[in-house]
């Protein structure tokens, strides 16, 4: 089964654990395994800083993706740019939400 990592804004965004989720579930109905890096807030450390977050998200989650999809608003966000930097770098496809959603009826992300 191919891997998605779900890039979007996190920081400074009000029910940003809604739109990872809900993003998610849509990915898991086309048949992709998911990667939500917004679940980890869950299990860091009370004072986890921000550039931790952003290692465990560059370092340990996204080489395990396939594909990046990226959340509406993901260009404003500086951890989602640096993850599509990084997904580029690694050589990933990166598509956003909605293109990946009509584009993986037509085959472009076929497993």
């Amino acid at each position: 089964m191919k891997r998605v990592y779900i890039s979007g804004p996190i920081t400074g965004i009000d029910g940003y654990r809604d739109n990872f989720k809900n993003a998610a579930s849509v990915i898991r109905s086309k048949g992709f395994a998911v990667i939500n890096p917004a679940e980890i807030c869950e299990v860091m450390p009370e004072d986890a800083k921000y550039e931790e977050y952003m290692s465990i998200c560059v370092h340990g989650l996204l080489p395990l993706a396939d594909y990046v999809v990226l959340l509406p608003g993901w260009e404003k966000s500086c951890g989602a740019n640096r993850e599509y930097g990084w997904a580029m770098a690694m050589d990933l496809i990166v598509i956003e939400l909605d293109a990946f959603i009509k584009d993986e009826k037509e085959g472009v992300l076929s497993e």
